[in-house]
């Protein structure tokens, strides 16, 4: 039985579009119909983008038929909406840039534009990248295509629901304390973060500059390959941007692990792992062992710590990089305010939502004077001890694997009024932003509820080649990433 063009990777749509055997007007009208069928209860875009999408894919069809076709040439594509593209609004799932439209496009748009993706629209997301669960968007909460009552992570929900679904072929996220692997985690489908730096953040709308990473959401490694290829490299517009050759990442994807050292941390196996998830873990290990991997014990001692870290240095990032939203030069401004200080109050006292509130008072607590050196430099110096762990760790081993997530995607609602609790569902993920480093999360099982649970491979500094390989070479020995939720 043929299967719908909504439901293929990159790879195998990009064959049948170079080859000519479909059209990237039919591919696209496929992934439409897809989304009218189903977005009604997943709820992943806040802005489709179908009349600009049908003219990007009359323009690649005109490519391909001129032979100038590439992998992602006709690929339709989904977009966090966290990212800047010009004439289509954008607006970090925030009241305060509900009618926002930029007049750029952030770099990795462009090298997309460039490549003659096709874009489908923008994905929800929770409201600046703050949270956990896509349930803080001012849109509306997004659902977890494998359960309609459950979460599909955050804060790149949208997109890890938009390609779980089959709304689009693969999308764009952003990682920040695990936002783009934790979603891919609870949704079963493949999600990576490079090496900070890897890839430009131009045209990023800042959470925390220091943190923060753009990266692929997809259906199998390959396409995450694929994906990379396309949009890393120096980027003179980012001073954060690393000058270092990107690779062509398909290379790297071999199905031979033998003799590659996996370290094991035993503080990623802990009290509250639900069982279900170090089960599934455990077994894939066992699997990479059995195809030739050695298995490493490590030690990661300041794992601990990396929560308090994180929610201390995000914050204070935020509290400065969201200062600029004052209802002045763009984005919302409440109505008939008594005097400029009114007008500063009620637009981001309206504009911001609760999280986003939260996190600006602690971030600005933290950087205030006489808590400076107790909180925001305290938590710079232990980001330090994070890093030389992972440093040390690579000395014994090539990757490190851990679950992704500590529990398969909770109820909808389940932690709202339990910040804690949710801030928690980041702690496999955290100390690698803290880190720089890049780590995958791949489809490594499903709980006895019918959840996707993930693996994580983390890797050294611009190590994604090796992650890449490990990653590629376990999903082609198992079937989780081949099967789909029924949405029925």
């Amino acid at each position: 039985m043929a299967r719908e063009l909504y439901s293929l990777t990159i790879h195998e749509l990009s064959a049948l579009l170079l080859a000519r055997t479909v059209s990237a007007v039919e591919a696209l009208e496929s992934v439409i119909s897809r989304i009218e069928a189903v977005d009604g209860r997943v709820h992943a875009y806040i802005s489709p983008t179908f009349d600009f999408a049908r003219s990007q894919a009359q323009a690649a069809d005109q490519r391909i038929a001129r032979g100038d076709g590439g992998p992602l040439t006709g690929v339709p594509l989904a977009i966090k909406d966290i990212l800047c593209t010009e004439g289509i609004r954008t607006t970090c799932g925030s009241r305060i840039l509900e009618n926002f439209v930029p007049p750029y496009d952030a770099t990795v748009i462009g090298k997309l534009k460039a490549g003659g993706a096709v874009f489908t629209g923008k994905t929800s997301m929770d409201e600046f990248a703050m949270g956990s669960s896509n349930e803080t968007a001012y849109f509306g909460a997004v659902h977890n295509p494998w359960d309609l009552d459950r979460v599909p992570g955050g804060s790149s929900g949208g997109s890890a629901a938009a390609v779980a679904a089959d709304e689009c072929i693969a999308a764009l996220g952003t990682d920040t304390g695990g936002s783009i692997r934790q979603p891919a985690s609870l949704c079963g489908v493949v999600g990576l973060k490079p090496t900070y730096g890897r890839v430009s953040r131009f045209g990023l709308i800042a959470f925390a500059s220091s943190l923060d990473q753009i990266g692929p959401i997809t259906k199998d490694v390959e396409d995450a390959a694929i994906l990379l290829s396309c949009i890393s490299g120096h980027d003179s517009k980012d001073s954060t941007s690393i000058k270092r050759h990107a690779p062509d990442y398909t290379r790297a994807l071999k199905k031979d692990v033998n003799g590659l050292r996996l370290g094991i941390p035993k503080e990623y196996f802990i009290e509250g792992l639900d069982p279900q998830v170090e089960k599934a873990v455990r077994e894939a290990i066992d699997l990479l062992k059995a195809q030739g991997a050695e298995i490493v014990p490590v030690s990661l001692p300041h794992t601990e710590y990396a929560v308090a870290v994180y929610y201390l240095i995000a914050p204070a990032e935020a509290c400065s990089n969201l200062a600029r939203y004052d209802g002045v030069k763009y984005g919302y401004r409440c109505s008939q305010p008594g005097n400029l200080r009114e007008m500063y109050e009620q637009s981001r006292s309206e504009g911001f939502g609760p999280e986003v509130k939260r996190r600006i008072m602690l971030g600005t607590y933290a950087l205030s004077a006489g808590y400076y050196d107790a909180y925001y430099k305290k938590a710079s110096q232990v980001r330090t001890l994070i890093r030389r762990d992972f440093m040390e760790a690579f000395k014994t081993c090539d990757l490190i694997v851990t679950p992704t997530a500590p529990a398969p995607a909770f109820k909808l609602g389940e932690k709202l009024s339990d910040p804690l609790s949710m801030y928690l569902s980041d702690i496999f993920t955290i100390p690698t932003n803290l880190a720089g480093l890049p780590g995958i999360s791949l489809p490594c099982g499903f709980s006895e509820g019918g959840l996707p649970i993930g693996l994580q491979i983390i890797g050294n500094l611009f190590a994604e080649e090796q992650v890449l390989h490990c990653a590629y070479c376990y999903e082609q020995s198992t079937p989780w990433h081949r099967r789909k939720p029924s949405l029925a």
